[in-house]
């Protein structure tokens, strides 16, 4: 009876494992396929789209493979979205061009679904681009991304950001630095409201900040957040006040799984950045955790890092 029992315990665990692992390799062949085919040229929106689609079978798959194209062959126009500049946004536009506003993208990933019959929406609003716009809410919208839906029940609707996958700008917002983020498909909701504030609340799926002042309060969410899954964020709001004899205690949920190895704060700007500070952390219980005491008076932003990649950043002020 006792072996009979491990033998179900050792296949349940086996189980288990195989499906985490088919979880975090579902999109291999898709995203495969699509790095074979290319940049596509030669080929219109239509055709592009349904070459990248033929022969997936389902709407997710064929959802993914549209979202791995674009983000890795189009490119984020900086002078366009430093200047809010949206006018050339059409799909076409945007694959004769090569690259584009978020909104171009936004645009060009719901007409490559609509093609493949899957029902996609863009949704306009708000992000945060840089520290500094902490408690600054952004008068006009700024950035879009899309809503995709796979079912008919509220949960079957699913977050994609193409163009914050694709990459990043350089601090100045003058150049892109390609780095894809596969994390922006279907991406986690609760992180995601934390680093996007849709125009009309409707689109905000699942538990978010009620409103856009409440949303610029909350700290800078960096893409490699997205890799570690973090949830809710404590100190929950972007800008620290505190004392040189008062500790602010840092705690990040995460869910990914991945080891953490190191964790350091990064603080200052510009010439005032001093290296990498390294934490004395805990990651037990799924959450990253460490306080710390800042030395000097004065006003600067922080950035906390986990295993080097910068994942949030904050605005503190020492008194």
């Amino acid at each position: 009876m006792k072996q009979k029992v491990l033998t179900l315990i050792t296949l349940l665990f086996v189980s288990w494992s195989l499906m985490a692992q088919d979880k975090e390799n579902k999109y291999e062949k898709a995203d495969e396929f699509v790095t074979s085919l290319g940049a596509l040229t030669d080929k219109n929106v239509s055709s592009i789209a349904d070459t990248l689609t033929r022969g997936l079978g389902s709407n997710e798959l064929k959802a993914r493979a549209i979202f791995f194209w674009i983000a890795n062959n189009i490119a984020l126009d900086a002078k366009a979205i430093k200047s809010n500049d949206n006018r050339k946004t059409l799909p076409e536009e945007v694959i004769k061009n090569r690259k584009s506003s978020a909104l171009g993208f936004a645009k060009l990933f719901q007409e490559m679904s609509s093609i493949a019959n899957i029902r996609c929406l863009v949704v306009d609003g708000f992000v945060k681009n840089s520290v500094e716009e902490i408690n600054d809410p952004a008068d006009e919208i700024n950035h879009s991304w899309n809503v995709l839906q796979l079912g008919q029940s509220p949960e079957q609707w699913y977050y994609i950001d193409v163009a914050k996958a694709s990459g990043t700008l350089d601090k100045k917002m003058s150049g892109f630095i390609k780095d894809f983020t596969g994390e922006y498909f279907f991406a986690d909701r609760i992180l995601f409201n934390l680093d996007h504030y849709p125009d009309n609340g409707a689109w905000q799926l699942g538990p978010g900040p009620k409103s856009k002042k409440e949303f610029y309060a909350l700290p800078l969410v960096y893409n490699a957040a997205y890799t570690y899954g973090f949830k809710k964020l404590a100190p929950a709001t972007g800008f620290i006040k505190t004392k040189v004899d008062a500790k602010v205690l840092f705690s990040i949920p995460y869910t990914s799984g991945k080891s953490i190895g190191s964790v350091s704060l990064l603080m200052g700007d510009g010439r005032r950045v001093i290296k990498p500070e390294p934490m004395n952390f805990t990651s037990g219980n799924g959450a990253i955790t460490f306080s710390y005491q800042f030395k000097t008076e004065d006003s600067f932003p922080v950035r906390v890092q986990v295993n080097e990649n910068t994942v949030l950043e904050y605005m503190v002020e020492v008194n």
